[in-house]
């Protein structure tokens, strides 16, 4: 059944997620935090959806000052426009300052290529980041492509299924950064039905963002 192959390959790939790179990183991020420097995302496609989804974890959670740059749709199609696709991360880039302190984290199935030129935007950020001596980590599949050769924190989602390459490391990609907003080094607070579980919000406090959200 269908439905037993993608879980078991889904669990065979997550068996297979180096633990040590995953705490390589929590270092790197809490790093670049506690360094007092910014933090951007970086996806394409599916990735993007990560990418902004986690945006919010770590600036809620983890008490980053983060950003996305394809949250901005009307930006994001003027570089592509003017400037074409390849720079469209890194032009946003260069226009946030990008400095040492900060730091840059990239999802992405395929980590990025020149040749063939797929996500190539992805390549020139991180080209970009290196040359300014900002913290370059990644979630990324296969073999990681271009962010894992030149990332200084990567976790590799390993091919479990050639026919779910794709799926399998998207999905597990959120469970990585998940683990990430959760882990000591980088949580400075908890998720709200954490907090409700743990008795820690009051029935008046939720009372009081019902009304706010009405």
């Amino acid at each position: 059944m269908f439905v037993d192959h993608f879980f078991a390959a889904a669990e065979r790939a997550m068996a297979a997620i180096d633990r040590s790179a995953v705490e390589q990183m929590a270092q790197t991020l809490a790093r670049v935090r506690d360094g007092g420097g910014r933090l951007f995302l970086l996806g394409v496609g599916g990735s993007a959806g990560h990418a902004s989804h986690a945006t919010n974890d770590f600036r809620k959670i983890c008490g980053f000052e983060a950003y996305c740059a394809t949250d901005n749709v009307s930006e994001l199609t003027a570089r592509i426009n003017d400037e074409g696709w390849e720079g469209t991360f890194s032009t946003w880039l260069q226009s946030s300052r990008l400095r040492a302190e900060d730091g840059i984290l990239v999802f992405s199935v395929g980590g990025g290529s020149l040749e063939p030129p797929v996500s190539a935007n992805l390549v020139r950020a991180v080209q970009l980041a290196k040359e300014r001596g900002a913290a370059v980590t990644a979630i990324v599949g296969r073999d990681g492509g271009y962010a894992a050769r030149i990332a200084d924190a990567c976790v590799i989602v390993p091919t479990a299924d050639a026919s779910l390459i794709t799926p399998i490391v998207e999905g597990l990609a959120a469970v990585v950064w998940h683990l990430l907003v959760s882990h000591p080094a980088l949580a400075m607070s908890q998720g709200h039905w954490e907090q409700l579980a743990a008795g820690t919000v009051t029935a008046g406090a939720v009372q009081a963002q019902a009304q706010a959200a009405e």
